[in-house]
């Protein structure tokens, strides 16, 4: 079975009893992962519980085609449902999860985590097929999502915003939930005396916050500056941060400036193009932004998109650490915008 959006919030409240494997995947991870939570919640609220939590990854089920349904079969100590939690799967376990929902065991609810995945991918079509999986779609959140994401929290906290901030906020935020979430509760915490956010507030705490770690990483790489490239990972594995997060948002970003580029091909002007973006351009980084649209070809573009999306893809094929893949891939995207310097 396949939900749609607009059917999502009301599943994660009230899961449908015959769904005991649900395929939550996007190319938020952050969202994905939020999502996994909440219905992994639904069963039981401590998921540190080892009696009645466990996960499961690639090489384990690589391993042992049946140990997934010994799990699901096995009996927790001390009684209740158990949940069952696998992370970035990839389509090279598609077979053993039709395998499984057409001979189902036990009543564990098994919730799998996984990236964007194309419409005729065989695990979404697998879930999709069976009467007791569900699939469940993360799309990247919209300006609004963000915008409703901000009041939410603020409202928790009983905290007011200004416009200006709100605004600076949604073009900052939003290529991952996780980490949205974590920079507006940490802003939260920083105006939680004053009882209002401004925009002050709001440059000084994400500006200076993992948005900015990422943001180092995609403009070395925009800019073709290695040298850069490795100081700015380092930071970023320094606070703990994921480059296969930077990988996805570094896309995101290529993506606006081949969009931008082939609207200017077509007669627009490039102050035109970058306003119709959604989200929109922070002010402060509308130059940055210009500058690598006149510094990148179409064709280059193009190649670098090739890079990213094949490494996002090898990042879930289990085959390689995706660290290491993401890594390379920056590198190759940004000695592609040095060799065309030279030209």
């Amino acid at each position: 079975m396949k939900l749609k959006a607009a059917q999502v919030e009301n599943f994660l409240r009230a899961p449908d009893a015959k769904a005991q494997l649900v395929l939550i995947y996007g190319e938020d991870e952050g969202l994905v992962r939020e999502r996994a939570v909440r219905l992994a919640k639904t069963v039981i609220e401590d998921l540190k519980d080892p009696f009645r939590v466990i996960e499961l990854g690639i090489p384990q089920l690589k391993e042992d085609a049946g140990r997934l349904r010994d799990e699901a079969a096995a009996i927790s100590f001390g009684g209740g449902r158990r949940v069952i939690r696998i992370r970035d799967i990839g389509e090279a376990q598609a077979p053993l999860i039709a395998d499984f929902l057409a001979d189902p065991a036990g009543d564990a609810l098994i919730v799998i985590e996984a990236g964007s995945l194309a419409s005729k991918s065989k695990l979404r079509q697998a879930v999709e097929k069976a009467g007791n999986g569900m699939a469940l779609p993360c799309y990247a959140d919209s300006s609004r999502d963000i915008e409703g994401l901000i009041q939410s929290i603020m409202e928790e906290h009983k905290l007011r915003i200004d416009r200006d901030a709100t605004r600076y906020l949604v073009a900052n935020l939003g290529s991952d939930r996780m980490i949205s979430r974590s920079e507006l509760e940490k802003l939260a915490l920083y105006a939680l005396k004053e009882g209002q956010v401004t925009l002050a507030d709001a440059m000084a705490c994400v500006g200076d916050s993992s948005a900015r770690h990422y943001d180092d990483v995609i403009q070395a790489v925009s800019q073709g500056n290695v040298v850069n490239l490795d100081a700015a990972l380092t930071r970023l594995v320094e606070e703990g941060l994921n480059p296969v997060g930077a990988l996805r948002m570094m896309l995101g970003y290529f993506q606006k400036l081949h969009l931008v580029k082939g609207q200017v091909a077509q007669g627009v002007s490039a102050d035109q193009a970058m306003k119709s973006l959604r989200p929109p351009l922070f002010f402060k980084a509308a130059d940055q932004f210009r500058a690598n649209l006149n510094n990148w070809a179409v064709n280059n573009l193009q190649r670098a998109l090739q890079i990213l999306l094949e490494a996002e893809k090898d990042c879930k094929s289990g085959l390689a650490i995706p660290e290491t893949i993401a890594h390379r891939a920056m590198i190759k995207v940004a000695v592609a915008r040095q060799k065309q310097g030279r030209r």
